[in-house]
């Protein structure tokens, strides 16, 4: 019997004292192109990272349009004080502003899923005999709500590439003062990852 269970022993020995028929070798790198002195590809480098502190001020890329829900005044109103309050001051005349905004406000309907699990128990209680049942029902319920979705978008105002975008959602309500506070709410959600880490 210990014969049987030392031979798969031994031939693993065996296994591991033969030579590797690995070779280790290889061929040396060609050379470069004359040309590769010369050349410098930028898409083998990373971007450097965009320095947000040198943006100090702003103009609009455009008029915010107005909708049913907001008039472009009001949208205008809140962006301009969210973008105030990351230390970004409107332009002066007559100079180019370093940042253009633009913004859009929408209204969009969102589904949510509620999960409730009823269940029931039937038997001994936990001191008894311990026998029972137990039984669960979950119920799904589906409902609808309309939320205001503000989308904020800023360009370099040299080269009008996009420089950082954000975008937030409040629920809808039917009263004016509601309104504009929870315009004031998703355009501060919006911007509250400006300027990014």
């Amino acid at each position: 019997m210990k014969i049987l269970l030392s031979l798969p022993l031994l031939l693993l020995l065996v296994a591991c004292q033969s030579p590797s028929p690995y070779i280790a070798e290889g061929k040396p790198l060609p050379p470069a192109p004359p040309a590769a002195a010369d050349h410098f590809d930028r898409s083998a480098y990373p971007a450097a990272p965009r320095d947000y502190a040198r943006y100090r001020d702003w103009a609009w890329r455009s008029q915010p349009a107005g909708s049913a829900w907001a008039d472009g005044a009001l949208l205008a109103e809140t962006v301009a004080g969210g973008l105030d309050q990351r230390g970004l001051r409107p332009v002066r005349s007559g100079k180019r502003a370093d940042l253009l905004a633009s913004a859009e406000l929408s209204v969009e309907r969102r589904q949510y899923q509620v999960r409730d699990d009823y269940g029931g128990y039937y038997g001994n209680g936990p001191w008894g005999d311990h026998y029972g049942m137990y039984g669960s029902v979950p119920l799904v319920r589906t409902y609808e709500l309309e939320v205001i979705v503000v989308r904020i978008d800023l360009f370099d105002g040299a080269s009008d590439q996009p420089v950082w975008s954000g975008s937030a959602e409040a629920r809808n309500t039917d009263s004016q003062s509601e309104r504009a506070e929870a315009l004031r709410r998703a355009v501060e959600d919006a911007l509250s990852a400006y300027p990014p880490d």
